[in-house]
């Protein structure tokens, strides 16, 4: 039998029941939330590199699709940055980074359509990785949608207590 020293003991069984998970979804949301954002903000400075290389998707003609997927990109990085609707704002961006990987595929046949995304095919693989993991586990609770929905309980438990209140 190995004689294992009680400090190491200590510390793997303290670290077994505090994983810190809260503050891990939190350094995720806003890893991911930055990344997507720069992404956003980089392709509106380049618009018009970007507009060039844009292909069209569901009925849009390029600059159009480019537009609604610069949109998406910053607003929903902000919500999932802040923890606000974030399992909404994840929605919209798992279809995005679908609709990046299809043309990334896609640019292996035609070279500027590569171009709309800045980044390398793969990268949104990770991202729907990560997204889809985000919308399992939900935000945690240091995030927005934790003190509303702390709000909307405790609000509805005031309603209850009036209505017992009033019956008596």
């Amino acid at each position: 039998m190995i004689n294992i020293p009680k400090w190491l003991k200590t510390f793997f069984m303290f670290n077994a029941g505090h994983t810190y998970s809260n503050l891990s979804r939190l350094f995720l949301r806003l890893f991911t939330g930055i990344m997507f954002l720069q992404m956003g903000v980089r392709q509106m400075t380049h618009f018009e590199e970007f507009a060039n290389a844009a292909v069209g998707s569901m009925g849009l003609p390029g600059e159009n699709a480019l537009v609604a997927i610069i949109v998406l990109e910053i607003v929903c990085a902000v919500f999932i940055i802040l923890g606000l609707f974030t399992r909404i704002a994840l929605l919209p961006s798992i279809g995005v980074m679908i609709y990046a990987e299809t043309v990334m595929i896609a640019a292996t046949k035609v070279s500027s359509a590569g171009q709309m995304f800045i980044f390398e095919p793969g990268y949104p693989l990770m991202f729907l990785g990560i997204f889809a993991y985000m919308l399992l586990a939900g935000p945690g609770k240091i995030s927005l949608d934790y003190l509303i929905a702390i709000h909307t309980i405790s609000g509805e438990k005031d309603d209850e207590e009036s209505e017992v209140l009033d019956k008596a």
